[in-house]
């Protein structure tokens, strides 16, 4: 499954499969945007964890994808992976929700990569997918996630203290979500206004 996003002004953005053959470049972006990304990015309570090989990795994502329960992308820019884009807790039934979770590299930040890559990704889940709610749950110093919810007008649900485990401690986060009610049939890059959009391009965020 590819999912792309075009604007005549910015690059295409593809989301696709992460595959065994992207493990040179994934390598290569992950070791040059450690300290940017991995401030961000959960962590084992007990200080050990699990390490994987970039196969096992991509056979876990492959996985969870097989099973419904997840949507797992690579952010791809000109045939260059940009960072990776995820729905995952995907809950069918009386729920049919899940929570988004992303990076992207250093040097796209500021330029709408993450908030594209974001809308496409709810348009996706709640017009295909069927589901009727996506969140995203972000720790409140991280100003550049805070402004892609605040661009694409996501609902702020309030703060869940201590809720996941990130360097070394359990972090609180702020919980924003969108229901398929919100959206009025129109899709999620309809909510990022051409006004949202002139202010991101000035200021140079996403």
């Amino acid at each position: 499954m590819t999912l792309v996003s075009r604007d005549g002004r910015r690059p295409t953005i593809v989301l696709r499969r992460l595959g065994r053959r992207d493990r040179d470049t994934w390598d290569r972006v992950r070791r040059d945007n450690a300290d940017y990304v991995g401030q961000w990015e959960p962590t084992a309570p007990d200080g050990i964890g699990r390490r994987m090989t970039f196969r096992q990795y991509v056979r876990g994502l492959d996985k969870e994808a097989k099973d419904g329960r997840m949507l797992p992308f690579a952010i791809d820019i000109d045939g260059t992976i940009a960072g990776q884009m995820h729905l995952f807790g995907m809950v069918q039934g009386s729920l049919l929700s899940g929570a988004a979770g992303y990076w992207v590299a250093r040097r796209y930040a500021g330029t709408g990569v993450a908030t594209r890559s974001l809308a496409l990704l709810c348009d996706y889940a709640f017009y295909t997918a069927g589901l009727h709610r996506v969140e995203v749950n972000i720790r409140p110093e991280n100003a550049p996630s805070l402004r892609v919810v605040e661009h694409l007008q996501f609902r702020d649900e309030g703060v869940r203290q201590r809720y996941l485990h990130i360097n070394g401690d359990w972090r609180d986060h702020r919980t924003f979500a969108l229901t398929v009610e919100d959206l009025g049939g129109h899709s999620v890059s309809d909510r990022w206004t051409p006004v949202r959009r002139e202010v991101a391009h000035d200021s140079g965020h996403d």
